[in-house]
């Protein structure tokens, strides 16, 4: 069966006016299915196909087929206003609250979502107290597709600027959000699901400080379990930082866009101190989070052999990683993962990250010119030089408190394996100073007890690092 087929026209033969809107859907029709939906969930006589409880679980054909051309029909802005105006959302409560047939939630959430693209319905829909709590509790379904269109309805309205806070009230208010949507990020396998999950939170977080400090400290259970599983028994304490992990492992080699999205949550994290904290202070004292990130960068991103414009593609993921492991290292630098020894190569790849950078720096500065000469592209090119100036910041800053921590067995190994030389140590400084004075001239000093030769050619190529005496 055809998941959603084709929407109904307007017959000719259809009284004048049947059409809805501009469009050549039938009123009449439309009518017909909302009045069908409303006896599904509300019958007159007992329906035989339905369970012991009185409610059907499945969809006959003909109701499935027909709902989803709703579906498909109620992305016209015409037909949501239409719907609209026949209570279509009041019909779809009545569903939430009384349907068994997870198909059938599914398809509503979805016509909502669709719907709620349309600033006014949006505005309409988020204004319904009631719509809106049963919709957050529809987070606690165990439908992994309902689950799915009803992220993506409040992702849209999160979207929306004149609602946005409606819903960041409403979900601060209602714990058992906190509750399913870890429960979502630390079980369910559907990296679809996972990555509408992980845009959701995402949002509320750069959204709302308030509420994301809650949720770092929040890690005690709601009793929300019955509505996830129709089970009495509690789910477990929830804490956000792991929740956070297991879902991007999840996501990491299915949908880079997804992992793009939960490193960028563990950014958001790292903006307030309790975030950090909540960071190192596992139970494990960040090592899991330390060791995702660290494999992420020197074993997944910007390779050797990638070819130098691959920063400009892994600019944001990257920038969101390097910035978690900085937190953490420079909050955390007595750790046995963070030493030296455990970290060296990733901080070789921060150099290898800005000699990429200065090789891109001068391709985009080669197409900005030919983009001014075609009076094009120069809003792109300039976005282009914001976001990789914050992973040049970000690196520079990790890259500096790694210097710090450099010995001379580290230094050695590096000069040995090739890492270290007078181009890559050149390019790091040319990048470092002035800001970063301090922890170059520390490395310089350590260099020059693994190899005068180069400290000495260094200092002829930056003389403010020569030695005062």
């Amino acid at each position: 069966m055809e998941r959603n087929p084709s929407p109904p026209c307007s017959d000719a033969g259809e009284e004048e006016g049947d059409a809805v809107g501009n469009t050549v859907y039938s009123k009449h029709w439309l009518f017909s299915v909302l009045t069908r939906l409303i006896e599904v969930i509300a019958p007159a006589e007992p329906d035989p196909a339905a369970g012991p409880e009185g409610a059907r679980t499945e969809l006959d054909e003909e109701m499935e087929n027909d709902i989803c051309k709703v579906w498909d029909m109620s992305m016209d802005e015409d037909v949501a206003l239409f719907l609209q105006e026949f209570n279509a959302p009041d019909i779809f409560m009545g569903v939430f609250a009384k349907s068994k047939c997870p198909r059938l939630t599914e398809i509503c959430v979805g016509i909502l979502g669709n719907m709620a693209c349309f600033q006014d319905i949006c505005m309409s829909i988020s204004k319904d107290e009631n719509l809106g709590q049963v919709l957050l509790q529809c987070l606690c379904d165990s439908d992994s597709p309902t689950l799915l269109e009803t992220s993506r309805l409040l992702l849209t309205c999160l979207s929306q600027p004149e609602v946005a806070s409606v819903w960041v009230e409403r979900i601060r208010k209602n714990p058992s959000v906190y509750d399913c949507v870890c429960f979502i990020m630390s079980s369910s396998t559907n990296v679809e699901l996972l990555v509408k999950v992980g845009e959701v939170v995402d949002k509320v977080f750069d959204l709302d400080e308030e509420l994301m400090l809650n949720w770092i400290k929040n890690g005690t259970c709601h009793s929300v379990a019955s509505s996830v599983d129709d089970s009495p028994e509690e789910l477990p304490d929830f804490k956000i930082v792991p929740c956070i992990l297991e879902a991007a492992k999840q996501v990491r080699s299915d949908n880079p866009e997804g992992l793009d999205v939960y490193m960028h949550i563990l950014q958001l994290l790292t903006t307030v101190d309790e975030g950090i904290q909540a960071i190192v202070q596992t139970p494990d004292g960040g090592k899991e989070t330390w060791s995702l990130l660290y494999d992420l960068v020197c074993q997944e991103l910007c390779q050797p052999d990638d070819p130098p414009i691959i920063v400009q593609e892994q600019k944001t993921v990257l920038a969101s990683i390097l910035s978690v492991l900085s937190a953490m290292f420079a909050s955390q630098t007595e750790q046995e993962y963070t030493r030296m020894r455990k970290s060296k190569s990733c901080f070789f790849l921060l150099i290898r990250i800005l000699q990429y950078m200065e090789s891109c720096g001068k391709t985009t500065v080669d197409n900005s010119k030919e983009s001014e000469q075609e009076d094009t592209g120069g809003t792109d090119v300039n976005e282009e030089d914001f976001h990789v100036k914050i992973l040049k910041d970000i690196c520079c800053e990790l890259l500096s408190n790694m210097l710090q921590e450099l010995t001379k067995e580290n230094t050695l190994e590096g000069l040995h394996q090739g890492h270290l030389n007078e181009q890559t140590c050149s390019c790091a400084f040319q990048n470092l100073l002035p800001l970063y004075f301090a922890s170059v001239e520390s490395f310089l000093e350590v260099l020059r007890e693994a190899d005068q030769t180069l400290a000495d050619n260094l200092e002829k190529r930056f003389p403010s690092l020569k030695v005062h005496t």
